[in-house]
């Protein structure tokens, strides 16, 4: 864990970016800076799949499609996840929000809970060398015309947020096009 005094400052962050961004990477360094959990959607419905349950099914096909899973679903998780102990002092979500609906349910959620988003971290990446990034993992659900569905898909609904949170003020952009030190380097320095 990271000292107290090299924290940043930062308690409640949204990581958004493009499939094969470096998220979940840039996700683990930044909640030790923070001293805080990285919340990944992405891992929960994975774990979902594993254990087979008709949820993970649903979520199974939806994955398999390259399509999102169901913003019910997803405020669902995301509701249960942030009451929990270790999301007291703040978190890094990585995944969620991931169009306006999810933004808006992400802010009512955090109203119930008295509490607020500190900023938004952009990571953005070439999307030739996402594809690359994404057939390298060798993932059984990682073919190349899924991968492009997923980032037209993203292109469709999540970007739209990127304006949402820069007329909030809370947007921070990082180039997620070099080195993954450097890229850390670049969001700590963002979000200090």
């Amino acid at each position: 864990m990271a000292d107290a005094d090299n924290r940043l400052a930062v308690s409640r962050v949204v990581l958004l970016g493009p499939p094969g961004a470096g998220k979940g990477t840039q996700a683990a360094f930044l909640a030790e800076a923070m001293g805080v959990p990285a919340i990944s959607t992405g891992d929960m419905l994975r774990q979902a799949v594993e254990r087979g349950s008709n949820l993970g099914q649903r979520v199974q096909e939806i994955m398999n499609s390259g399509a999102l899973v169901d913003d019910e679903t997803m405020a669902d998780v995301v509701t249960e996840r942030l009451q929990q102990e270790d999301a007291q002092k703040g978190f890094l979500l990585d995944g969620y929000p991931r169009n306006l609906g999810q933004a808006r349910t992400l802010g009512g959620i955090l109203e119930r809970l008295q509490e607020s988003l500190d900023a938004v971290a952009l990571i953005t990446v070439d999307e030739d060398e996402l594809v690359k990034r994404a057939l390298a993992r060798g993932r059984d659900d990682d073919k190349e015309e899924v991968i492009r569905e997923r980032l037209r898909v993203y292109r469709e609904k999540t970007e739209p947020l990127v304006g949402h949170y820069e007329a909030a003020g809370l947007l921070r952009r990082v180039d997620g096009d070099q080195s993954i030190e450097a890229v850390t380097a670049e969001l700590r320095s963002v979000l200090s």
